[in-house]
């Protein structure tokens, strides 16, 4: 799988953190435009479970940004809430979906969590 969006989706669908969708149900579409036009990811979460596919269909919320953008996400570079912020992402619908994303798209290169700095230190976690 030599396209970075696609490996990205793929392995959403694969270990998508099912404690963090048990109790979220929905459909997101995701608009990406390029050179070569405009690519659409859709997004089916239900039972903890995400489900992907191609198909251009109606969707609780819309989010369209560009592939190079998107990568950027995907490689935790940048996160949605921020790039909703600066308009970097646009959406459409339901905004929870957006607030969610946050906790799907991986940390930042290098990141740790801290309570994991904690307990580096000796302190008390």
């Amino acid at each position: 799988m030599s396209d970075p969006i696609e490996a990205f989706f793929a392995q959403l669908a694969r270990t998508a953190p099912e404690r963090l969708l048990r109790r979220a149900a929905g459909t997101i579409r995701f608009e990406l435009t390029g050179a070569g036009g405009m690519d659409v990811w859709h997004l089916t979460i239900a039972e903890g479970q995400v489900a992907v596919t191609r198909a251009e269909r109606e969707a609780d919320t819309v989010i369209r940004t560009d592939r190079e953008f998107f990568l950027r996400m995907a490689r935790g570079e940048a996160k949605p809430l921020a790039a909703w912020l600066r308009n970097d992402i646009t959406t459409e619908g339901r905004f929870r979906f957006v607030v969610l994303l946050e906790r799907l798209f991986p940390p930042p290169p290098g990141a740790r969590h801290p309570r994991a700095l904690d307990a580096g230190r000796g302190e008390p976690g």
